[in-house]
């Protein structure tokens, strides 16, 4: 009886081998800060490709230069993107893995030289600049760069598009009460912090019919922030939206002391899942197949993601499987020694 961490998936119109993604992580290697992919990138995530994942989500992939978080982000804001991209897509399904790109703007997490802009002018920290709250004009134009970010992705051959909402970046920031103070039509409410990433998912669904994820923190960690109950409400809203399935991550809209141990936010997936009638995707220190066994077995998550483990083994599907005693299929040219 096959594992259920091994068996197919399918996201909207897209089949994935097997439940295990790539989750996306900042490799800070466009050297020429122009945020083109550079061979590290090829290197980087087609080898996880050949270990085995069933879907590979490429790192937050700015819609602006000012919505990078470093000056060595990847991005997508303009047409002289594609190529690359689109080369690096053609190397993922090479070795059988569906390809993700995560659209991003850092808001006030941006580490740049010049302007930023949030919702509100409120750092992060004391050590961070202080942004520009958006004007009316801010907004709009943002929400056209999500929108031209998308049919960049399409362009480029990517099968999977994920909403950066989480880690404190700009959707979060509007999410938020700790880092949205304004007083007009997106702020106030959570109908008024919401309209931001409506407005991005409805632009972006005017371009795009695959699959559309968005990435939450679904737990702020301060007394006065939002927790997963607040989450499952704006997962019923992107459900009616039409998103296919929310990654649930936790933390890192303001400082706060985060208790992690193994699993520590599968909960918050789990909940969402339940709760909002949403597939979910569940990421945070699962490290072993056993582990991620459980989680899906026991109907915990739909998909697992996973980060630092895939940066330590890039093999980890082999590891796995091996593990749970599933036989999957090595690479040809790696058959003698799977």
């Amino acid at each position: 009886m096959k594992t259920k961490l091994f068996e197919s998936y399918t996201l909207k119109n897209v089949e994935l081998k097997n439940r295990i993604v790539m989750a996306p992580m900042c490799m800070y290697s466009s050297h020429n800060e122009d945020g083109k992919i550079e061979n590290w990138h090829r290197t980087h995530y087609v080898s996880r490709a050949v270990g085995g994942a069933g879907l590979i989500i490429q790192e937050a992939t700015a819609v602006s230069p000012e919505g990078r978080i470093s000056p060595h982000d990847l991005g997508i804001w303009s047409d002289d993107h594609i190529e690359g991209l689109s080369e690096l897509v053609s190397l993922i399904k090479e070795q059988g893995a569906k390809t993700g790109i995560q659209l991003a703007h850092a808001g006030r997490k941006a580490v740049l030289e010049g302007d930023i802009i949030a919702p509100s002018s409120i750092p992060f920290n004391d050590d961070m600049k202080t942004p520009l709250e958006m004007t009316f004009l801010d907004i709009k134009e943002t929400i056209t760069a999500f929108v031209k970010g998308a049919e960049r992705a399409r362009k480029a051959g990517f099968d999977v598009i994920e909403i950066h909402g989480a880690h404190g970046y700009l959707i979060n920031e509007f999410l938020s009460p700790l880092s949205n103070k304004r007083t007009d039509e997106y702020g106030g409410s959570a109908e008024n912090r919401y309209r931001f990433l409506r407005e991005v998912i409805d632009g972006i669904k005017n371009v795009w019919d695959g699959p559309l994820l968005v990435r939450v923190s679904a737990k702020d960690y301060h007394e006065d922030g939002l927790d997963v109950d607040d989450y499952v409400v704006f997962s019923q809203w992107m459900k009616e939206q039409g998103i296919d399935l929310v990654d649930v991550s936790s933390g890192a809209v303001v400082p706060a002391r985060i208790p992690v141990y193994p699993g520590y936010q599968v909960k918050l997936a789990e909940t969402i899942k339940k709760d909002a009638g949403i597939p979910t995707g569940a990421v945070g220190l699962i490290t072993s197949g056993l582990q991620a066994e459980e989680i899906i077995q026991n109907g915990r998550a739909d998909l697992i993601l996973l980060g630092r483990e895939l940066l330590r083994d890039p093999y980890w599907p082999r590891s796995a499987a091996k593990e749970l005693n599933e036989e999957i299929q090595a690479p040809k040219q790696y058959e003698r020694g799977w």
